[in-house]
Formats: structure tokens, C-alpha cells, sequence
């Protein structure tokens, strides 16, 4: 069976794509160069987006959400990306940081934690990557010591996004030093426990309007209550979450793809050489045909994981590895060829697609880079986890 009837999108999740396109048109894009270049939090998105219940759409209804499917969820962060990709990490980082809780949280945890995220009281972070353990996440060195009815954690997390503006975060502390992945446990972590700390934001080449800082736990008390499943669960939770948000990964490869992509087309209609539009040039139409079947395949791949998102599939860890990895791909390369579109007009500030080239090659990196995706891949493959369609 398809992932949505005749491969064509529902009533009620196109409608979710013209409210979402409608709110970015009004309350984000205006703002998305000016969040670029101040390299300040988008504030405005923010506020427009909790106010209309886009902020954290995956948020179950029983704890006070909108309920939106992994589907619906794609459009969302799909939408806002084609105009801001930093505002549309306000979605995408409040699931990558609240979905632990999800798949492995107690009832409480869900709905203190949860509830509080769906009714706009802080975003959510993920706080996974260390400065040992990037692609080797297994190499945890923070540590969680039991110390009667609490844990106390110490360590260093780096490449946190939105750390220091989420209010919460999944925290992975090894809670066994003899074992590896087993003794690894994860924590929701509130912004506001004694020593909890920020570093300075990161002077990154995109997405600057989302603040990447590394997190100080100095002697940070939690009650044991606060602990994501069982002792020893947290890198299993952890590796499962991201089978399910590399999917958002590559809705925001898809929205700055299309929305370079966009540019592109309007700007090779208006702009005239040698007596005519450039679009007449079929070098030039080539090079946009070659930009919009990458856009469309890479939407219709990061359209089929989710899918296998909502379902929990046994492929969704090829399909989510693979749509990320394909999408990003691509937007890097949609997003080069509209600044090639616009020739030296495109390499100025004055014109977005700069700004979209640059935030774009992030997804190619974030949430496992795109070498590590392709051994991902490979592995189920190999263990013949793949759909036989």
C-alpha cells in the first residue's frame, strides 16, 4: 500500500501546508535575512509559530498537543525551511529533543515534560554530541552517579542547537563505565537546575539564527525520576529517535531546496541578456530541469520515510538515513546551481540564495553526517531490512 492515497497528499495535509505557507509568507520570511545577518534567535517565528500550535506539531493530543502525524510534521518544517531554515528548527529541534520522552518516558514524564512543550513553556533540546563523540555517539563521557533518590550529572555537550533558549534537554550520561553502549542512560535536563551552564554561541557558517553552544553539567542534581526509561536504555532510545527525526532533516533539505529553487525560476523569467530572459537559454533551462527533479525525488523519498515514521516500519532506519542523506545531497546542490543561476547577483547578500547555499550544507552534517548515513544504509542492506516493493 502507498504511504497516502495514489501518492497524493490528504485533504487535511494540504491544509496544513497552505496555513503553514500562509503564516511563513506573513511572520517568518519578512524576518529571515534580518535573523541571518544579526545572527540573532528568530523571536518573531517563534511567537507566531507557538501561537498557531506549529511549534512542536508531533506533540500527542492526550498531553495537550496538536496531534500532527510524522507526515503532516514533514510539511511543517518543509515549509518554514523554504523561507527560514533557522526558524525551522524551532519544530524540528523540539522533536528531535522531546521524542526520548516519547518512545521511552514514564506517563509522568510525558505529561510534565510533554504538556509543557505543546503549551509553548520552553523548547526542547537534544543534548547527544560531546566534543569526543560526534559520529562515535557511543563515546559518552558525561556521567550520571546515582546518589539516593537523584542523579547528579557532570560533563560537556557541544553542537547543542537552540541550547541556552530550549528550556528542557534529553540529556545521554553513561551510568556504567564498564559498558558501552549499555552503559549509557538518558535525562530530561531543565534549563534552570543548578549547574546547569551555556558557552558561547557558535560563529557558524548557517543557520545562525539557531544558537549552537555547548551545555556545562557541573554537579547538576535531578531526581531519579527524571531518568528516560530504564538504566542503561538511554543510547538505544537515543539511536531510535533519530531513526524518526533524520526524516525532519531532510524535510529541511527539501524547503530550502524548493525555496532556492523558487528564486531560481522567478529570477530566470525576469532577467534579460543579449534581448531576452534567460530562461530562454535551454543550457539554462537544463540546469533548472536538473534543480527540479532532484527537489521532487527528494521530496517524494523524505514523504515515503515518513510514513514508515508513523508506522514504525521495520525499514524506517534505510528510509529515514537515506532520505536524509539523499535530500541533503541534493539541496546542496539545488542551492549552489540557484546562486549560479543568478551569476553574481546570487553571490551577494542581496538576494537569498547566498543564505540558503550556506544553510544548506548543515543537513549534510547534523544528526550523522552523510558518510555515516551511507554506512547506516549499507548495514541494513546487508541485513536485508529493506523494503520490497
Amino acid at each position: 500500500m502507498s504511504d497516502f492515497p495514489l501518492y497524493g497528499l490528504s485533504e487535511e495535509h494540504l491544509a496544513i501546508r497552505h496555513a503553514v505557507r500562509e503564516l511563513t509568507a506573513s511572520k517568518i520570511a519578512p524576518f529571515a535575512a534580518a535573523v541571518d545577518e544579526e545572527a540573532r534567535f528568530p523571536h518573531e517565528a517563534a511567537a507566531a509559530l507557538v501561537e498557531t500550535d506549529f511549534h512542536a506539531p508531533h506533540v500527542p493530543e492526550q498531553y495537550g498537543g496538536a496531534g500532527a502525524d510524522a507526515l503532516a510534521t514533514v510539511i511543517v518544517i518543509e515549509e518554514i525551511a523554504r523561507a527560514c531554515m533557522s526558524s525551522s528548527l524551532i519544530p524540528t529541534v523540539n522533536k528531535l529533543g522531546s521524542m526520548p520522552v516519547i518512545l521511552g518516558g514514564s506517563e509522568e514524564l510525558k505529561a510534565t515534560y510533554l504538556g509543557a512543550l505543546a503549551r509553548g513553556e520552553g523548547g526542547f533540546s537534544y543534548a547527544l554530541s560531546e566534543p569526543e563523540a560526534g559520529s562515535d555517539a557511543a563515546n559518552q563521557r558525561t556521567t550520571a552517579v546515582r546518589d539516593g533518590d537523584h542523579w547528579v550529572l557532570n560533563g560537556v555537550k557541544r553542537w547543542i542547537s537552540n541550547a541556552g533558549v530550549s528550556e528542557y534537554y534529553t540529556v545521554l550520561a553513561r551510568t556504567d563505565a564498564g559498558e558501552r553502549t549499555k552503559g549509557i542512560s538518558a535525562f530530561v535536563v531543565e534549563k534552570s537546575d543548578e549547574g546547569v551552564s551555556f558557552g558561547a554561541p557558535e560563529k557558524k557558517l548557517g543557520i545562525k539564527g539557531s544558537p549552537t553552544c555547548e551545555v556545562y553539567l557541573d554537579n547538576v542534581r535531578i531526581p531519579a525520576d527524571r531518568m528516560i526509561g530504564a538504566e542503561g536504555e538511554g543510547f538505544e532510545i537515543a539511536m531510535r529517535t533519530l531513526d524518526h527525526t533524520r526524516v525532519t532533516i531532510a524535510a529541511q533539505a527539501v524547503g530550502v531546496a524548493q525555496g532556492a529553487l523558487d528564486y531560481a525560476l522567478a529570477y530566470a523569467q525576469e532577467r534579460e541578456q543579449f534581448g531576452r530572459p534567460i530562461s530562454s537559454n535551454q543550457g539554462l533551462q537544463f540546469l533548472l530541469a536538473d534543480m527540479g527533479m532532484k527537489v521532487e525525488a527528494a521530496r517524494q523519498l523524505t514523504y515515503a520515510a515518513a510514513g514508515r515514521s508513523e508506522r514504525g516500519d521495520a525499514d524506517l532506519t534505510f528510509f529515514g538515513a537515506a532520505a536524509k542523506c539523499f535530500a541533503s545531497d541534493a539541496a546542496m546542490e539545488v542551492t549552489t546551481d540557484a546562486v549560479q543561476v543568478l551569476g553574481g547577483y546570487g553571490y551577494t547578500r542581496d538576494y537569498p540564495v547566498e543564505r540558503m547555499m550556506r544553510d544548506a550544507k548543515i543537513t549534510q552534517i547534523y544528526e550523522g553526517t552523510n558518510q555515516v548515513q551511507r554506512i547506516v544504509m549499507a548495514r541494513q542492506l546487508l541485513a536485508g531490512i529493506q523494503s520490497q516493493i
